[in-house]
């Protein structure tokens, strides 16, 4: 189903280890939980066609692997650190992707608010942006109605526990599925629109979490 990515990539996705912006894991195992994130976009049924946005990109995962196994969905790789943006402004330039890429640096709590972004996605992906609720309150106003929110979760735990149906409920988002392929990860409907109040103000949704 999936195809190893190029050798190109897995150099960048190298360099981007040995400066601290991914973790200390070995890159192959981090470039297979990546793909793991494409085969659960599969198994779920979800089909993006308009554009996919990566939440709080980092070092490049899993935008820049999915980049390469959806070969004609645009981009948006979105994260708040300058470093980190001239980071995958790079490898998007080296990998010859830069027509259907764009690199965002801000804070989501803004962004959400950008005419160009807001309500402009059909799926938003997160490795390790924070936890359920600020992901909720700061995914869900990039997401179209019908479009899908498709997190990273820890091995062990209820999804539904961690993505109480009440909670995301407030953001427009429907009740969380876990699915695992490889990796486990929550999946999310987005049923309405995000409230025109989300997100909230810079800080606000890790401070005072929406559930």
């Amino acid at each position: 189903m999936c195809a190893a990515v190029s050798v190109e990539l897995t150099a960048l996705l190298e360099r981007s280890r040995d400066v601290g912006f991914l973790g200390p894991q070995p890159v192959a195992r981090q470039i297979e939980h990546a793909l793991d994130f494409w085969r659960a976009i599969v198994a779920t049924g979800v089909t993006p066609e308009h554009r996919v946005l990566d939440l709080g990109s980092g070092g490049g995962l899993p935008g820049l692997v999915l980049l390469e196994v959806c070969s004609s969905v645009p981009f948006v790789l979105l994260d708040s650190s300058q470093r980190r943006c001239g980071f995958l402004t790079e490898a998007v330039e080296s990998l010859h992707v830069a027509d259907r890429v764009e690199v965002r640096c801000g804070r989501a709590e803004e962004l959400g608010h950008d005419g160009s972004l807001r309500a402009g996605f059909d799926l938003v992906v997160s490795r390790s942006f924070g936890p359920p609720a600020v992901v909720a309150e700061c995914a869900s106003p990039f997401l179209r109605p019908g479009g899908h929110l498709i997190v990273s979760e820890p091995p062990e735990g209820d999804v539904g526990e961690r993505w109480p149906s009440s909670g995301v409920a407030l953001t427009g988002l429907g009740a969380a599925r876990g699915v695992t392929e490889g990796s486990r990860f929550a999946v999310l409907a987005q049923r309405q629109p995000c409230p025109d109040r989300l997100p909230r103000r810079v800080g606000v949704p890790a401070k005072k979490p929406l559930f």
